[in-house]
């Protein structure tokens, strides 16, 4: 399936990972079909949310029959492109680094973690998910090579401006950008998902003061 990006907003984009990991987990109780009402009931969401936001994308159910839950997965898992094998690199084998190396699922969610780089040399050489740590000196020879389509950026703000203009220049458009340096103004024809962990404490914060249970 594949939906023209004008016609689908982010807010329904940003909803299909929770879609998928709901399922998941009904898949993995052997939960074989579920209605509209029920998926609801699960989410937080009404029927109506979960049934516009499918149709964005052709509408997978039949009224009074619901959706198969390993179809509607499976479907919603080719739309994300979890089946693909995005190349990607990670820039940056501090705490925060270490931790999405070790911890995140990559081969589940469409990438294929290939390059790890810093400029420390203590970790030159030590391995993590079965990659080695390399000196960034070597990024553009790497990158000439093996042509990587992501990065992820855990470096320090001051760091990843100089480091984002290197990456683009060697061809890369696709950022997972966890420094604080935001150079989408700058460069609007890139793809990044910015994560501002900072930012979503505040906001829990926020909603902990104002008692906000609203979504």
């Amino acid at each position: 399936m594949n939906p023209k990006k004008n016609k689908v907003s982010m807010s329904v984009i940003r909803r299909l990972p929770r879609y998928y990991r709901f399922l998941s987990e009904l898949e993995r109780k052997g939960v074989l079909r579920i209605s509209s009402r029920e998926l609801s009931d699960l989410m937080g969401l009404t029927a109506s949310q979960i049934r516009q936001d499918l149709n964005c994308f052709g509408g997978f159910g039949q009224q009074g029959f619901g959706y198969m839950v390993p179809v509607l997965k499976s479907e919603i898992g080719s739309i994300l492109g979890l089946d693909k094998r995005y190349k990607t690199i990670l820039l940056g084998a501090g705490n925060l680094g270490r931790a999405v190396a070790a911890h995140i699922a990559f081969e589940n969610q469409g990438f294929s973690l290939v390059g790890i780089f810093d400029r420390d040399p203590a970790l030159f050489g030590r391995t993590f998910r079965g990659v080695p740590v390399r000196p960034e000196i070597e990024l553009e020879d790497f990158c000439r090579s093996e042509q990587p389509d992501v990065a992820i950026l855990c470096v320090p703000m001051e760091s990843a401006e100089e480091l984002s203009e290197r990456l683009i220049a060697l061809g890369i458009r696709n950022f997972w950008n966890f420094s604080h340096y935001d150079f989408s103004v700058a460069h609007p024809e890139v793809v990044i998902e910015n994560v501002h962990m900072n930012d979503s404490l505040m906001t829990l914060c926020y909603r902990i003061q104002h008692n906000d249970g609203e979504e």
